[in-house]
Parts: structure tokens; C-alpha cells; sequence
């Protein structure tokens, strides 16, 4: 092998601290966005009404906001999954 082979072999398979490959700037800025979110969601508990298409339902807000962030959020990871 090559110089330039074995050195690519050994960081693609996963040779580095795992400290460092769990903690990327990309990964800390998802979960403060994701920190920041659930302060957010659980800072409006008061009661709505929310009205999607015809039926009309009462609920916590809390609740909506928690609902439409889980469904962005596997939305986001289905499409990021189909890219790969």
C-alpha cells in the first residue's frame, strides 16, 4: 500500500478521539437550537384553538408547537436521509 492509501483508510475508519467526532460546531448548534426551542415551546402553556382544514380543537399551545417541531424535524430527517 501506498502512504497516501493508508492514511485515508485509517481517519475513514473512525480512528479519531470519539470526543471530538460527537461534538462537531454543527452538532452543538442543532442542540441549542433544539434547547432553545423546547424553552420556547414550554414557556406557552396556554389553551388555543387551532384549526386545521374543517375541525376546530382546543388544546394547550405547548402541544402545537411540539407537534409541528416533531413533524418539521422528521421531515428535515427524511429528506437529509434521501440526499445521501
Amino acid at each position: 500500500m501506498s502512504p497516501k492509501t493508508s492514511k485515508s483508510s485509517k481517519r475513514g475508519s473512525g480512528g479519531g478521539t470519539g470526543a471530538r467526532s460527537l461534538l462537531t460546531p454543527g452538532r452543538i448548534a442543532v442542540i441549542v437550537l433544539g434547547v432553545f426551542a423546547l424553552v420556547f415551546i414550554f414557556g406557552n402553556t396556554r389553551t388555543t384553538k387551532i384549526r386545521v382544514l374543517i375541525p376546530e380543537v382546543t388544546m394547550p399551545l405547548w402541544m402545537a408547537l411540539l407537534g409541528t417541531a416533531a413533524i418539521g424535524a422528521l421531515c428535515g430527517a427524511y429528506f437529509m436521509q434521501r440526499r445521501r
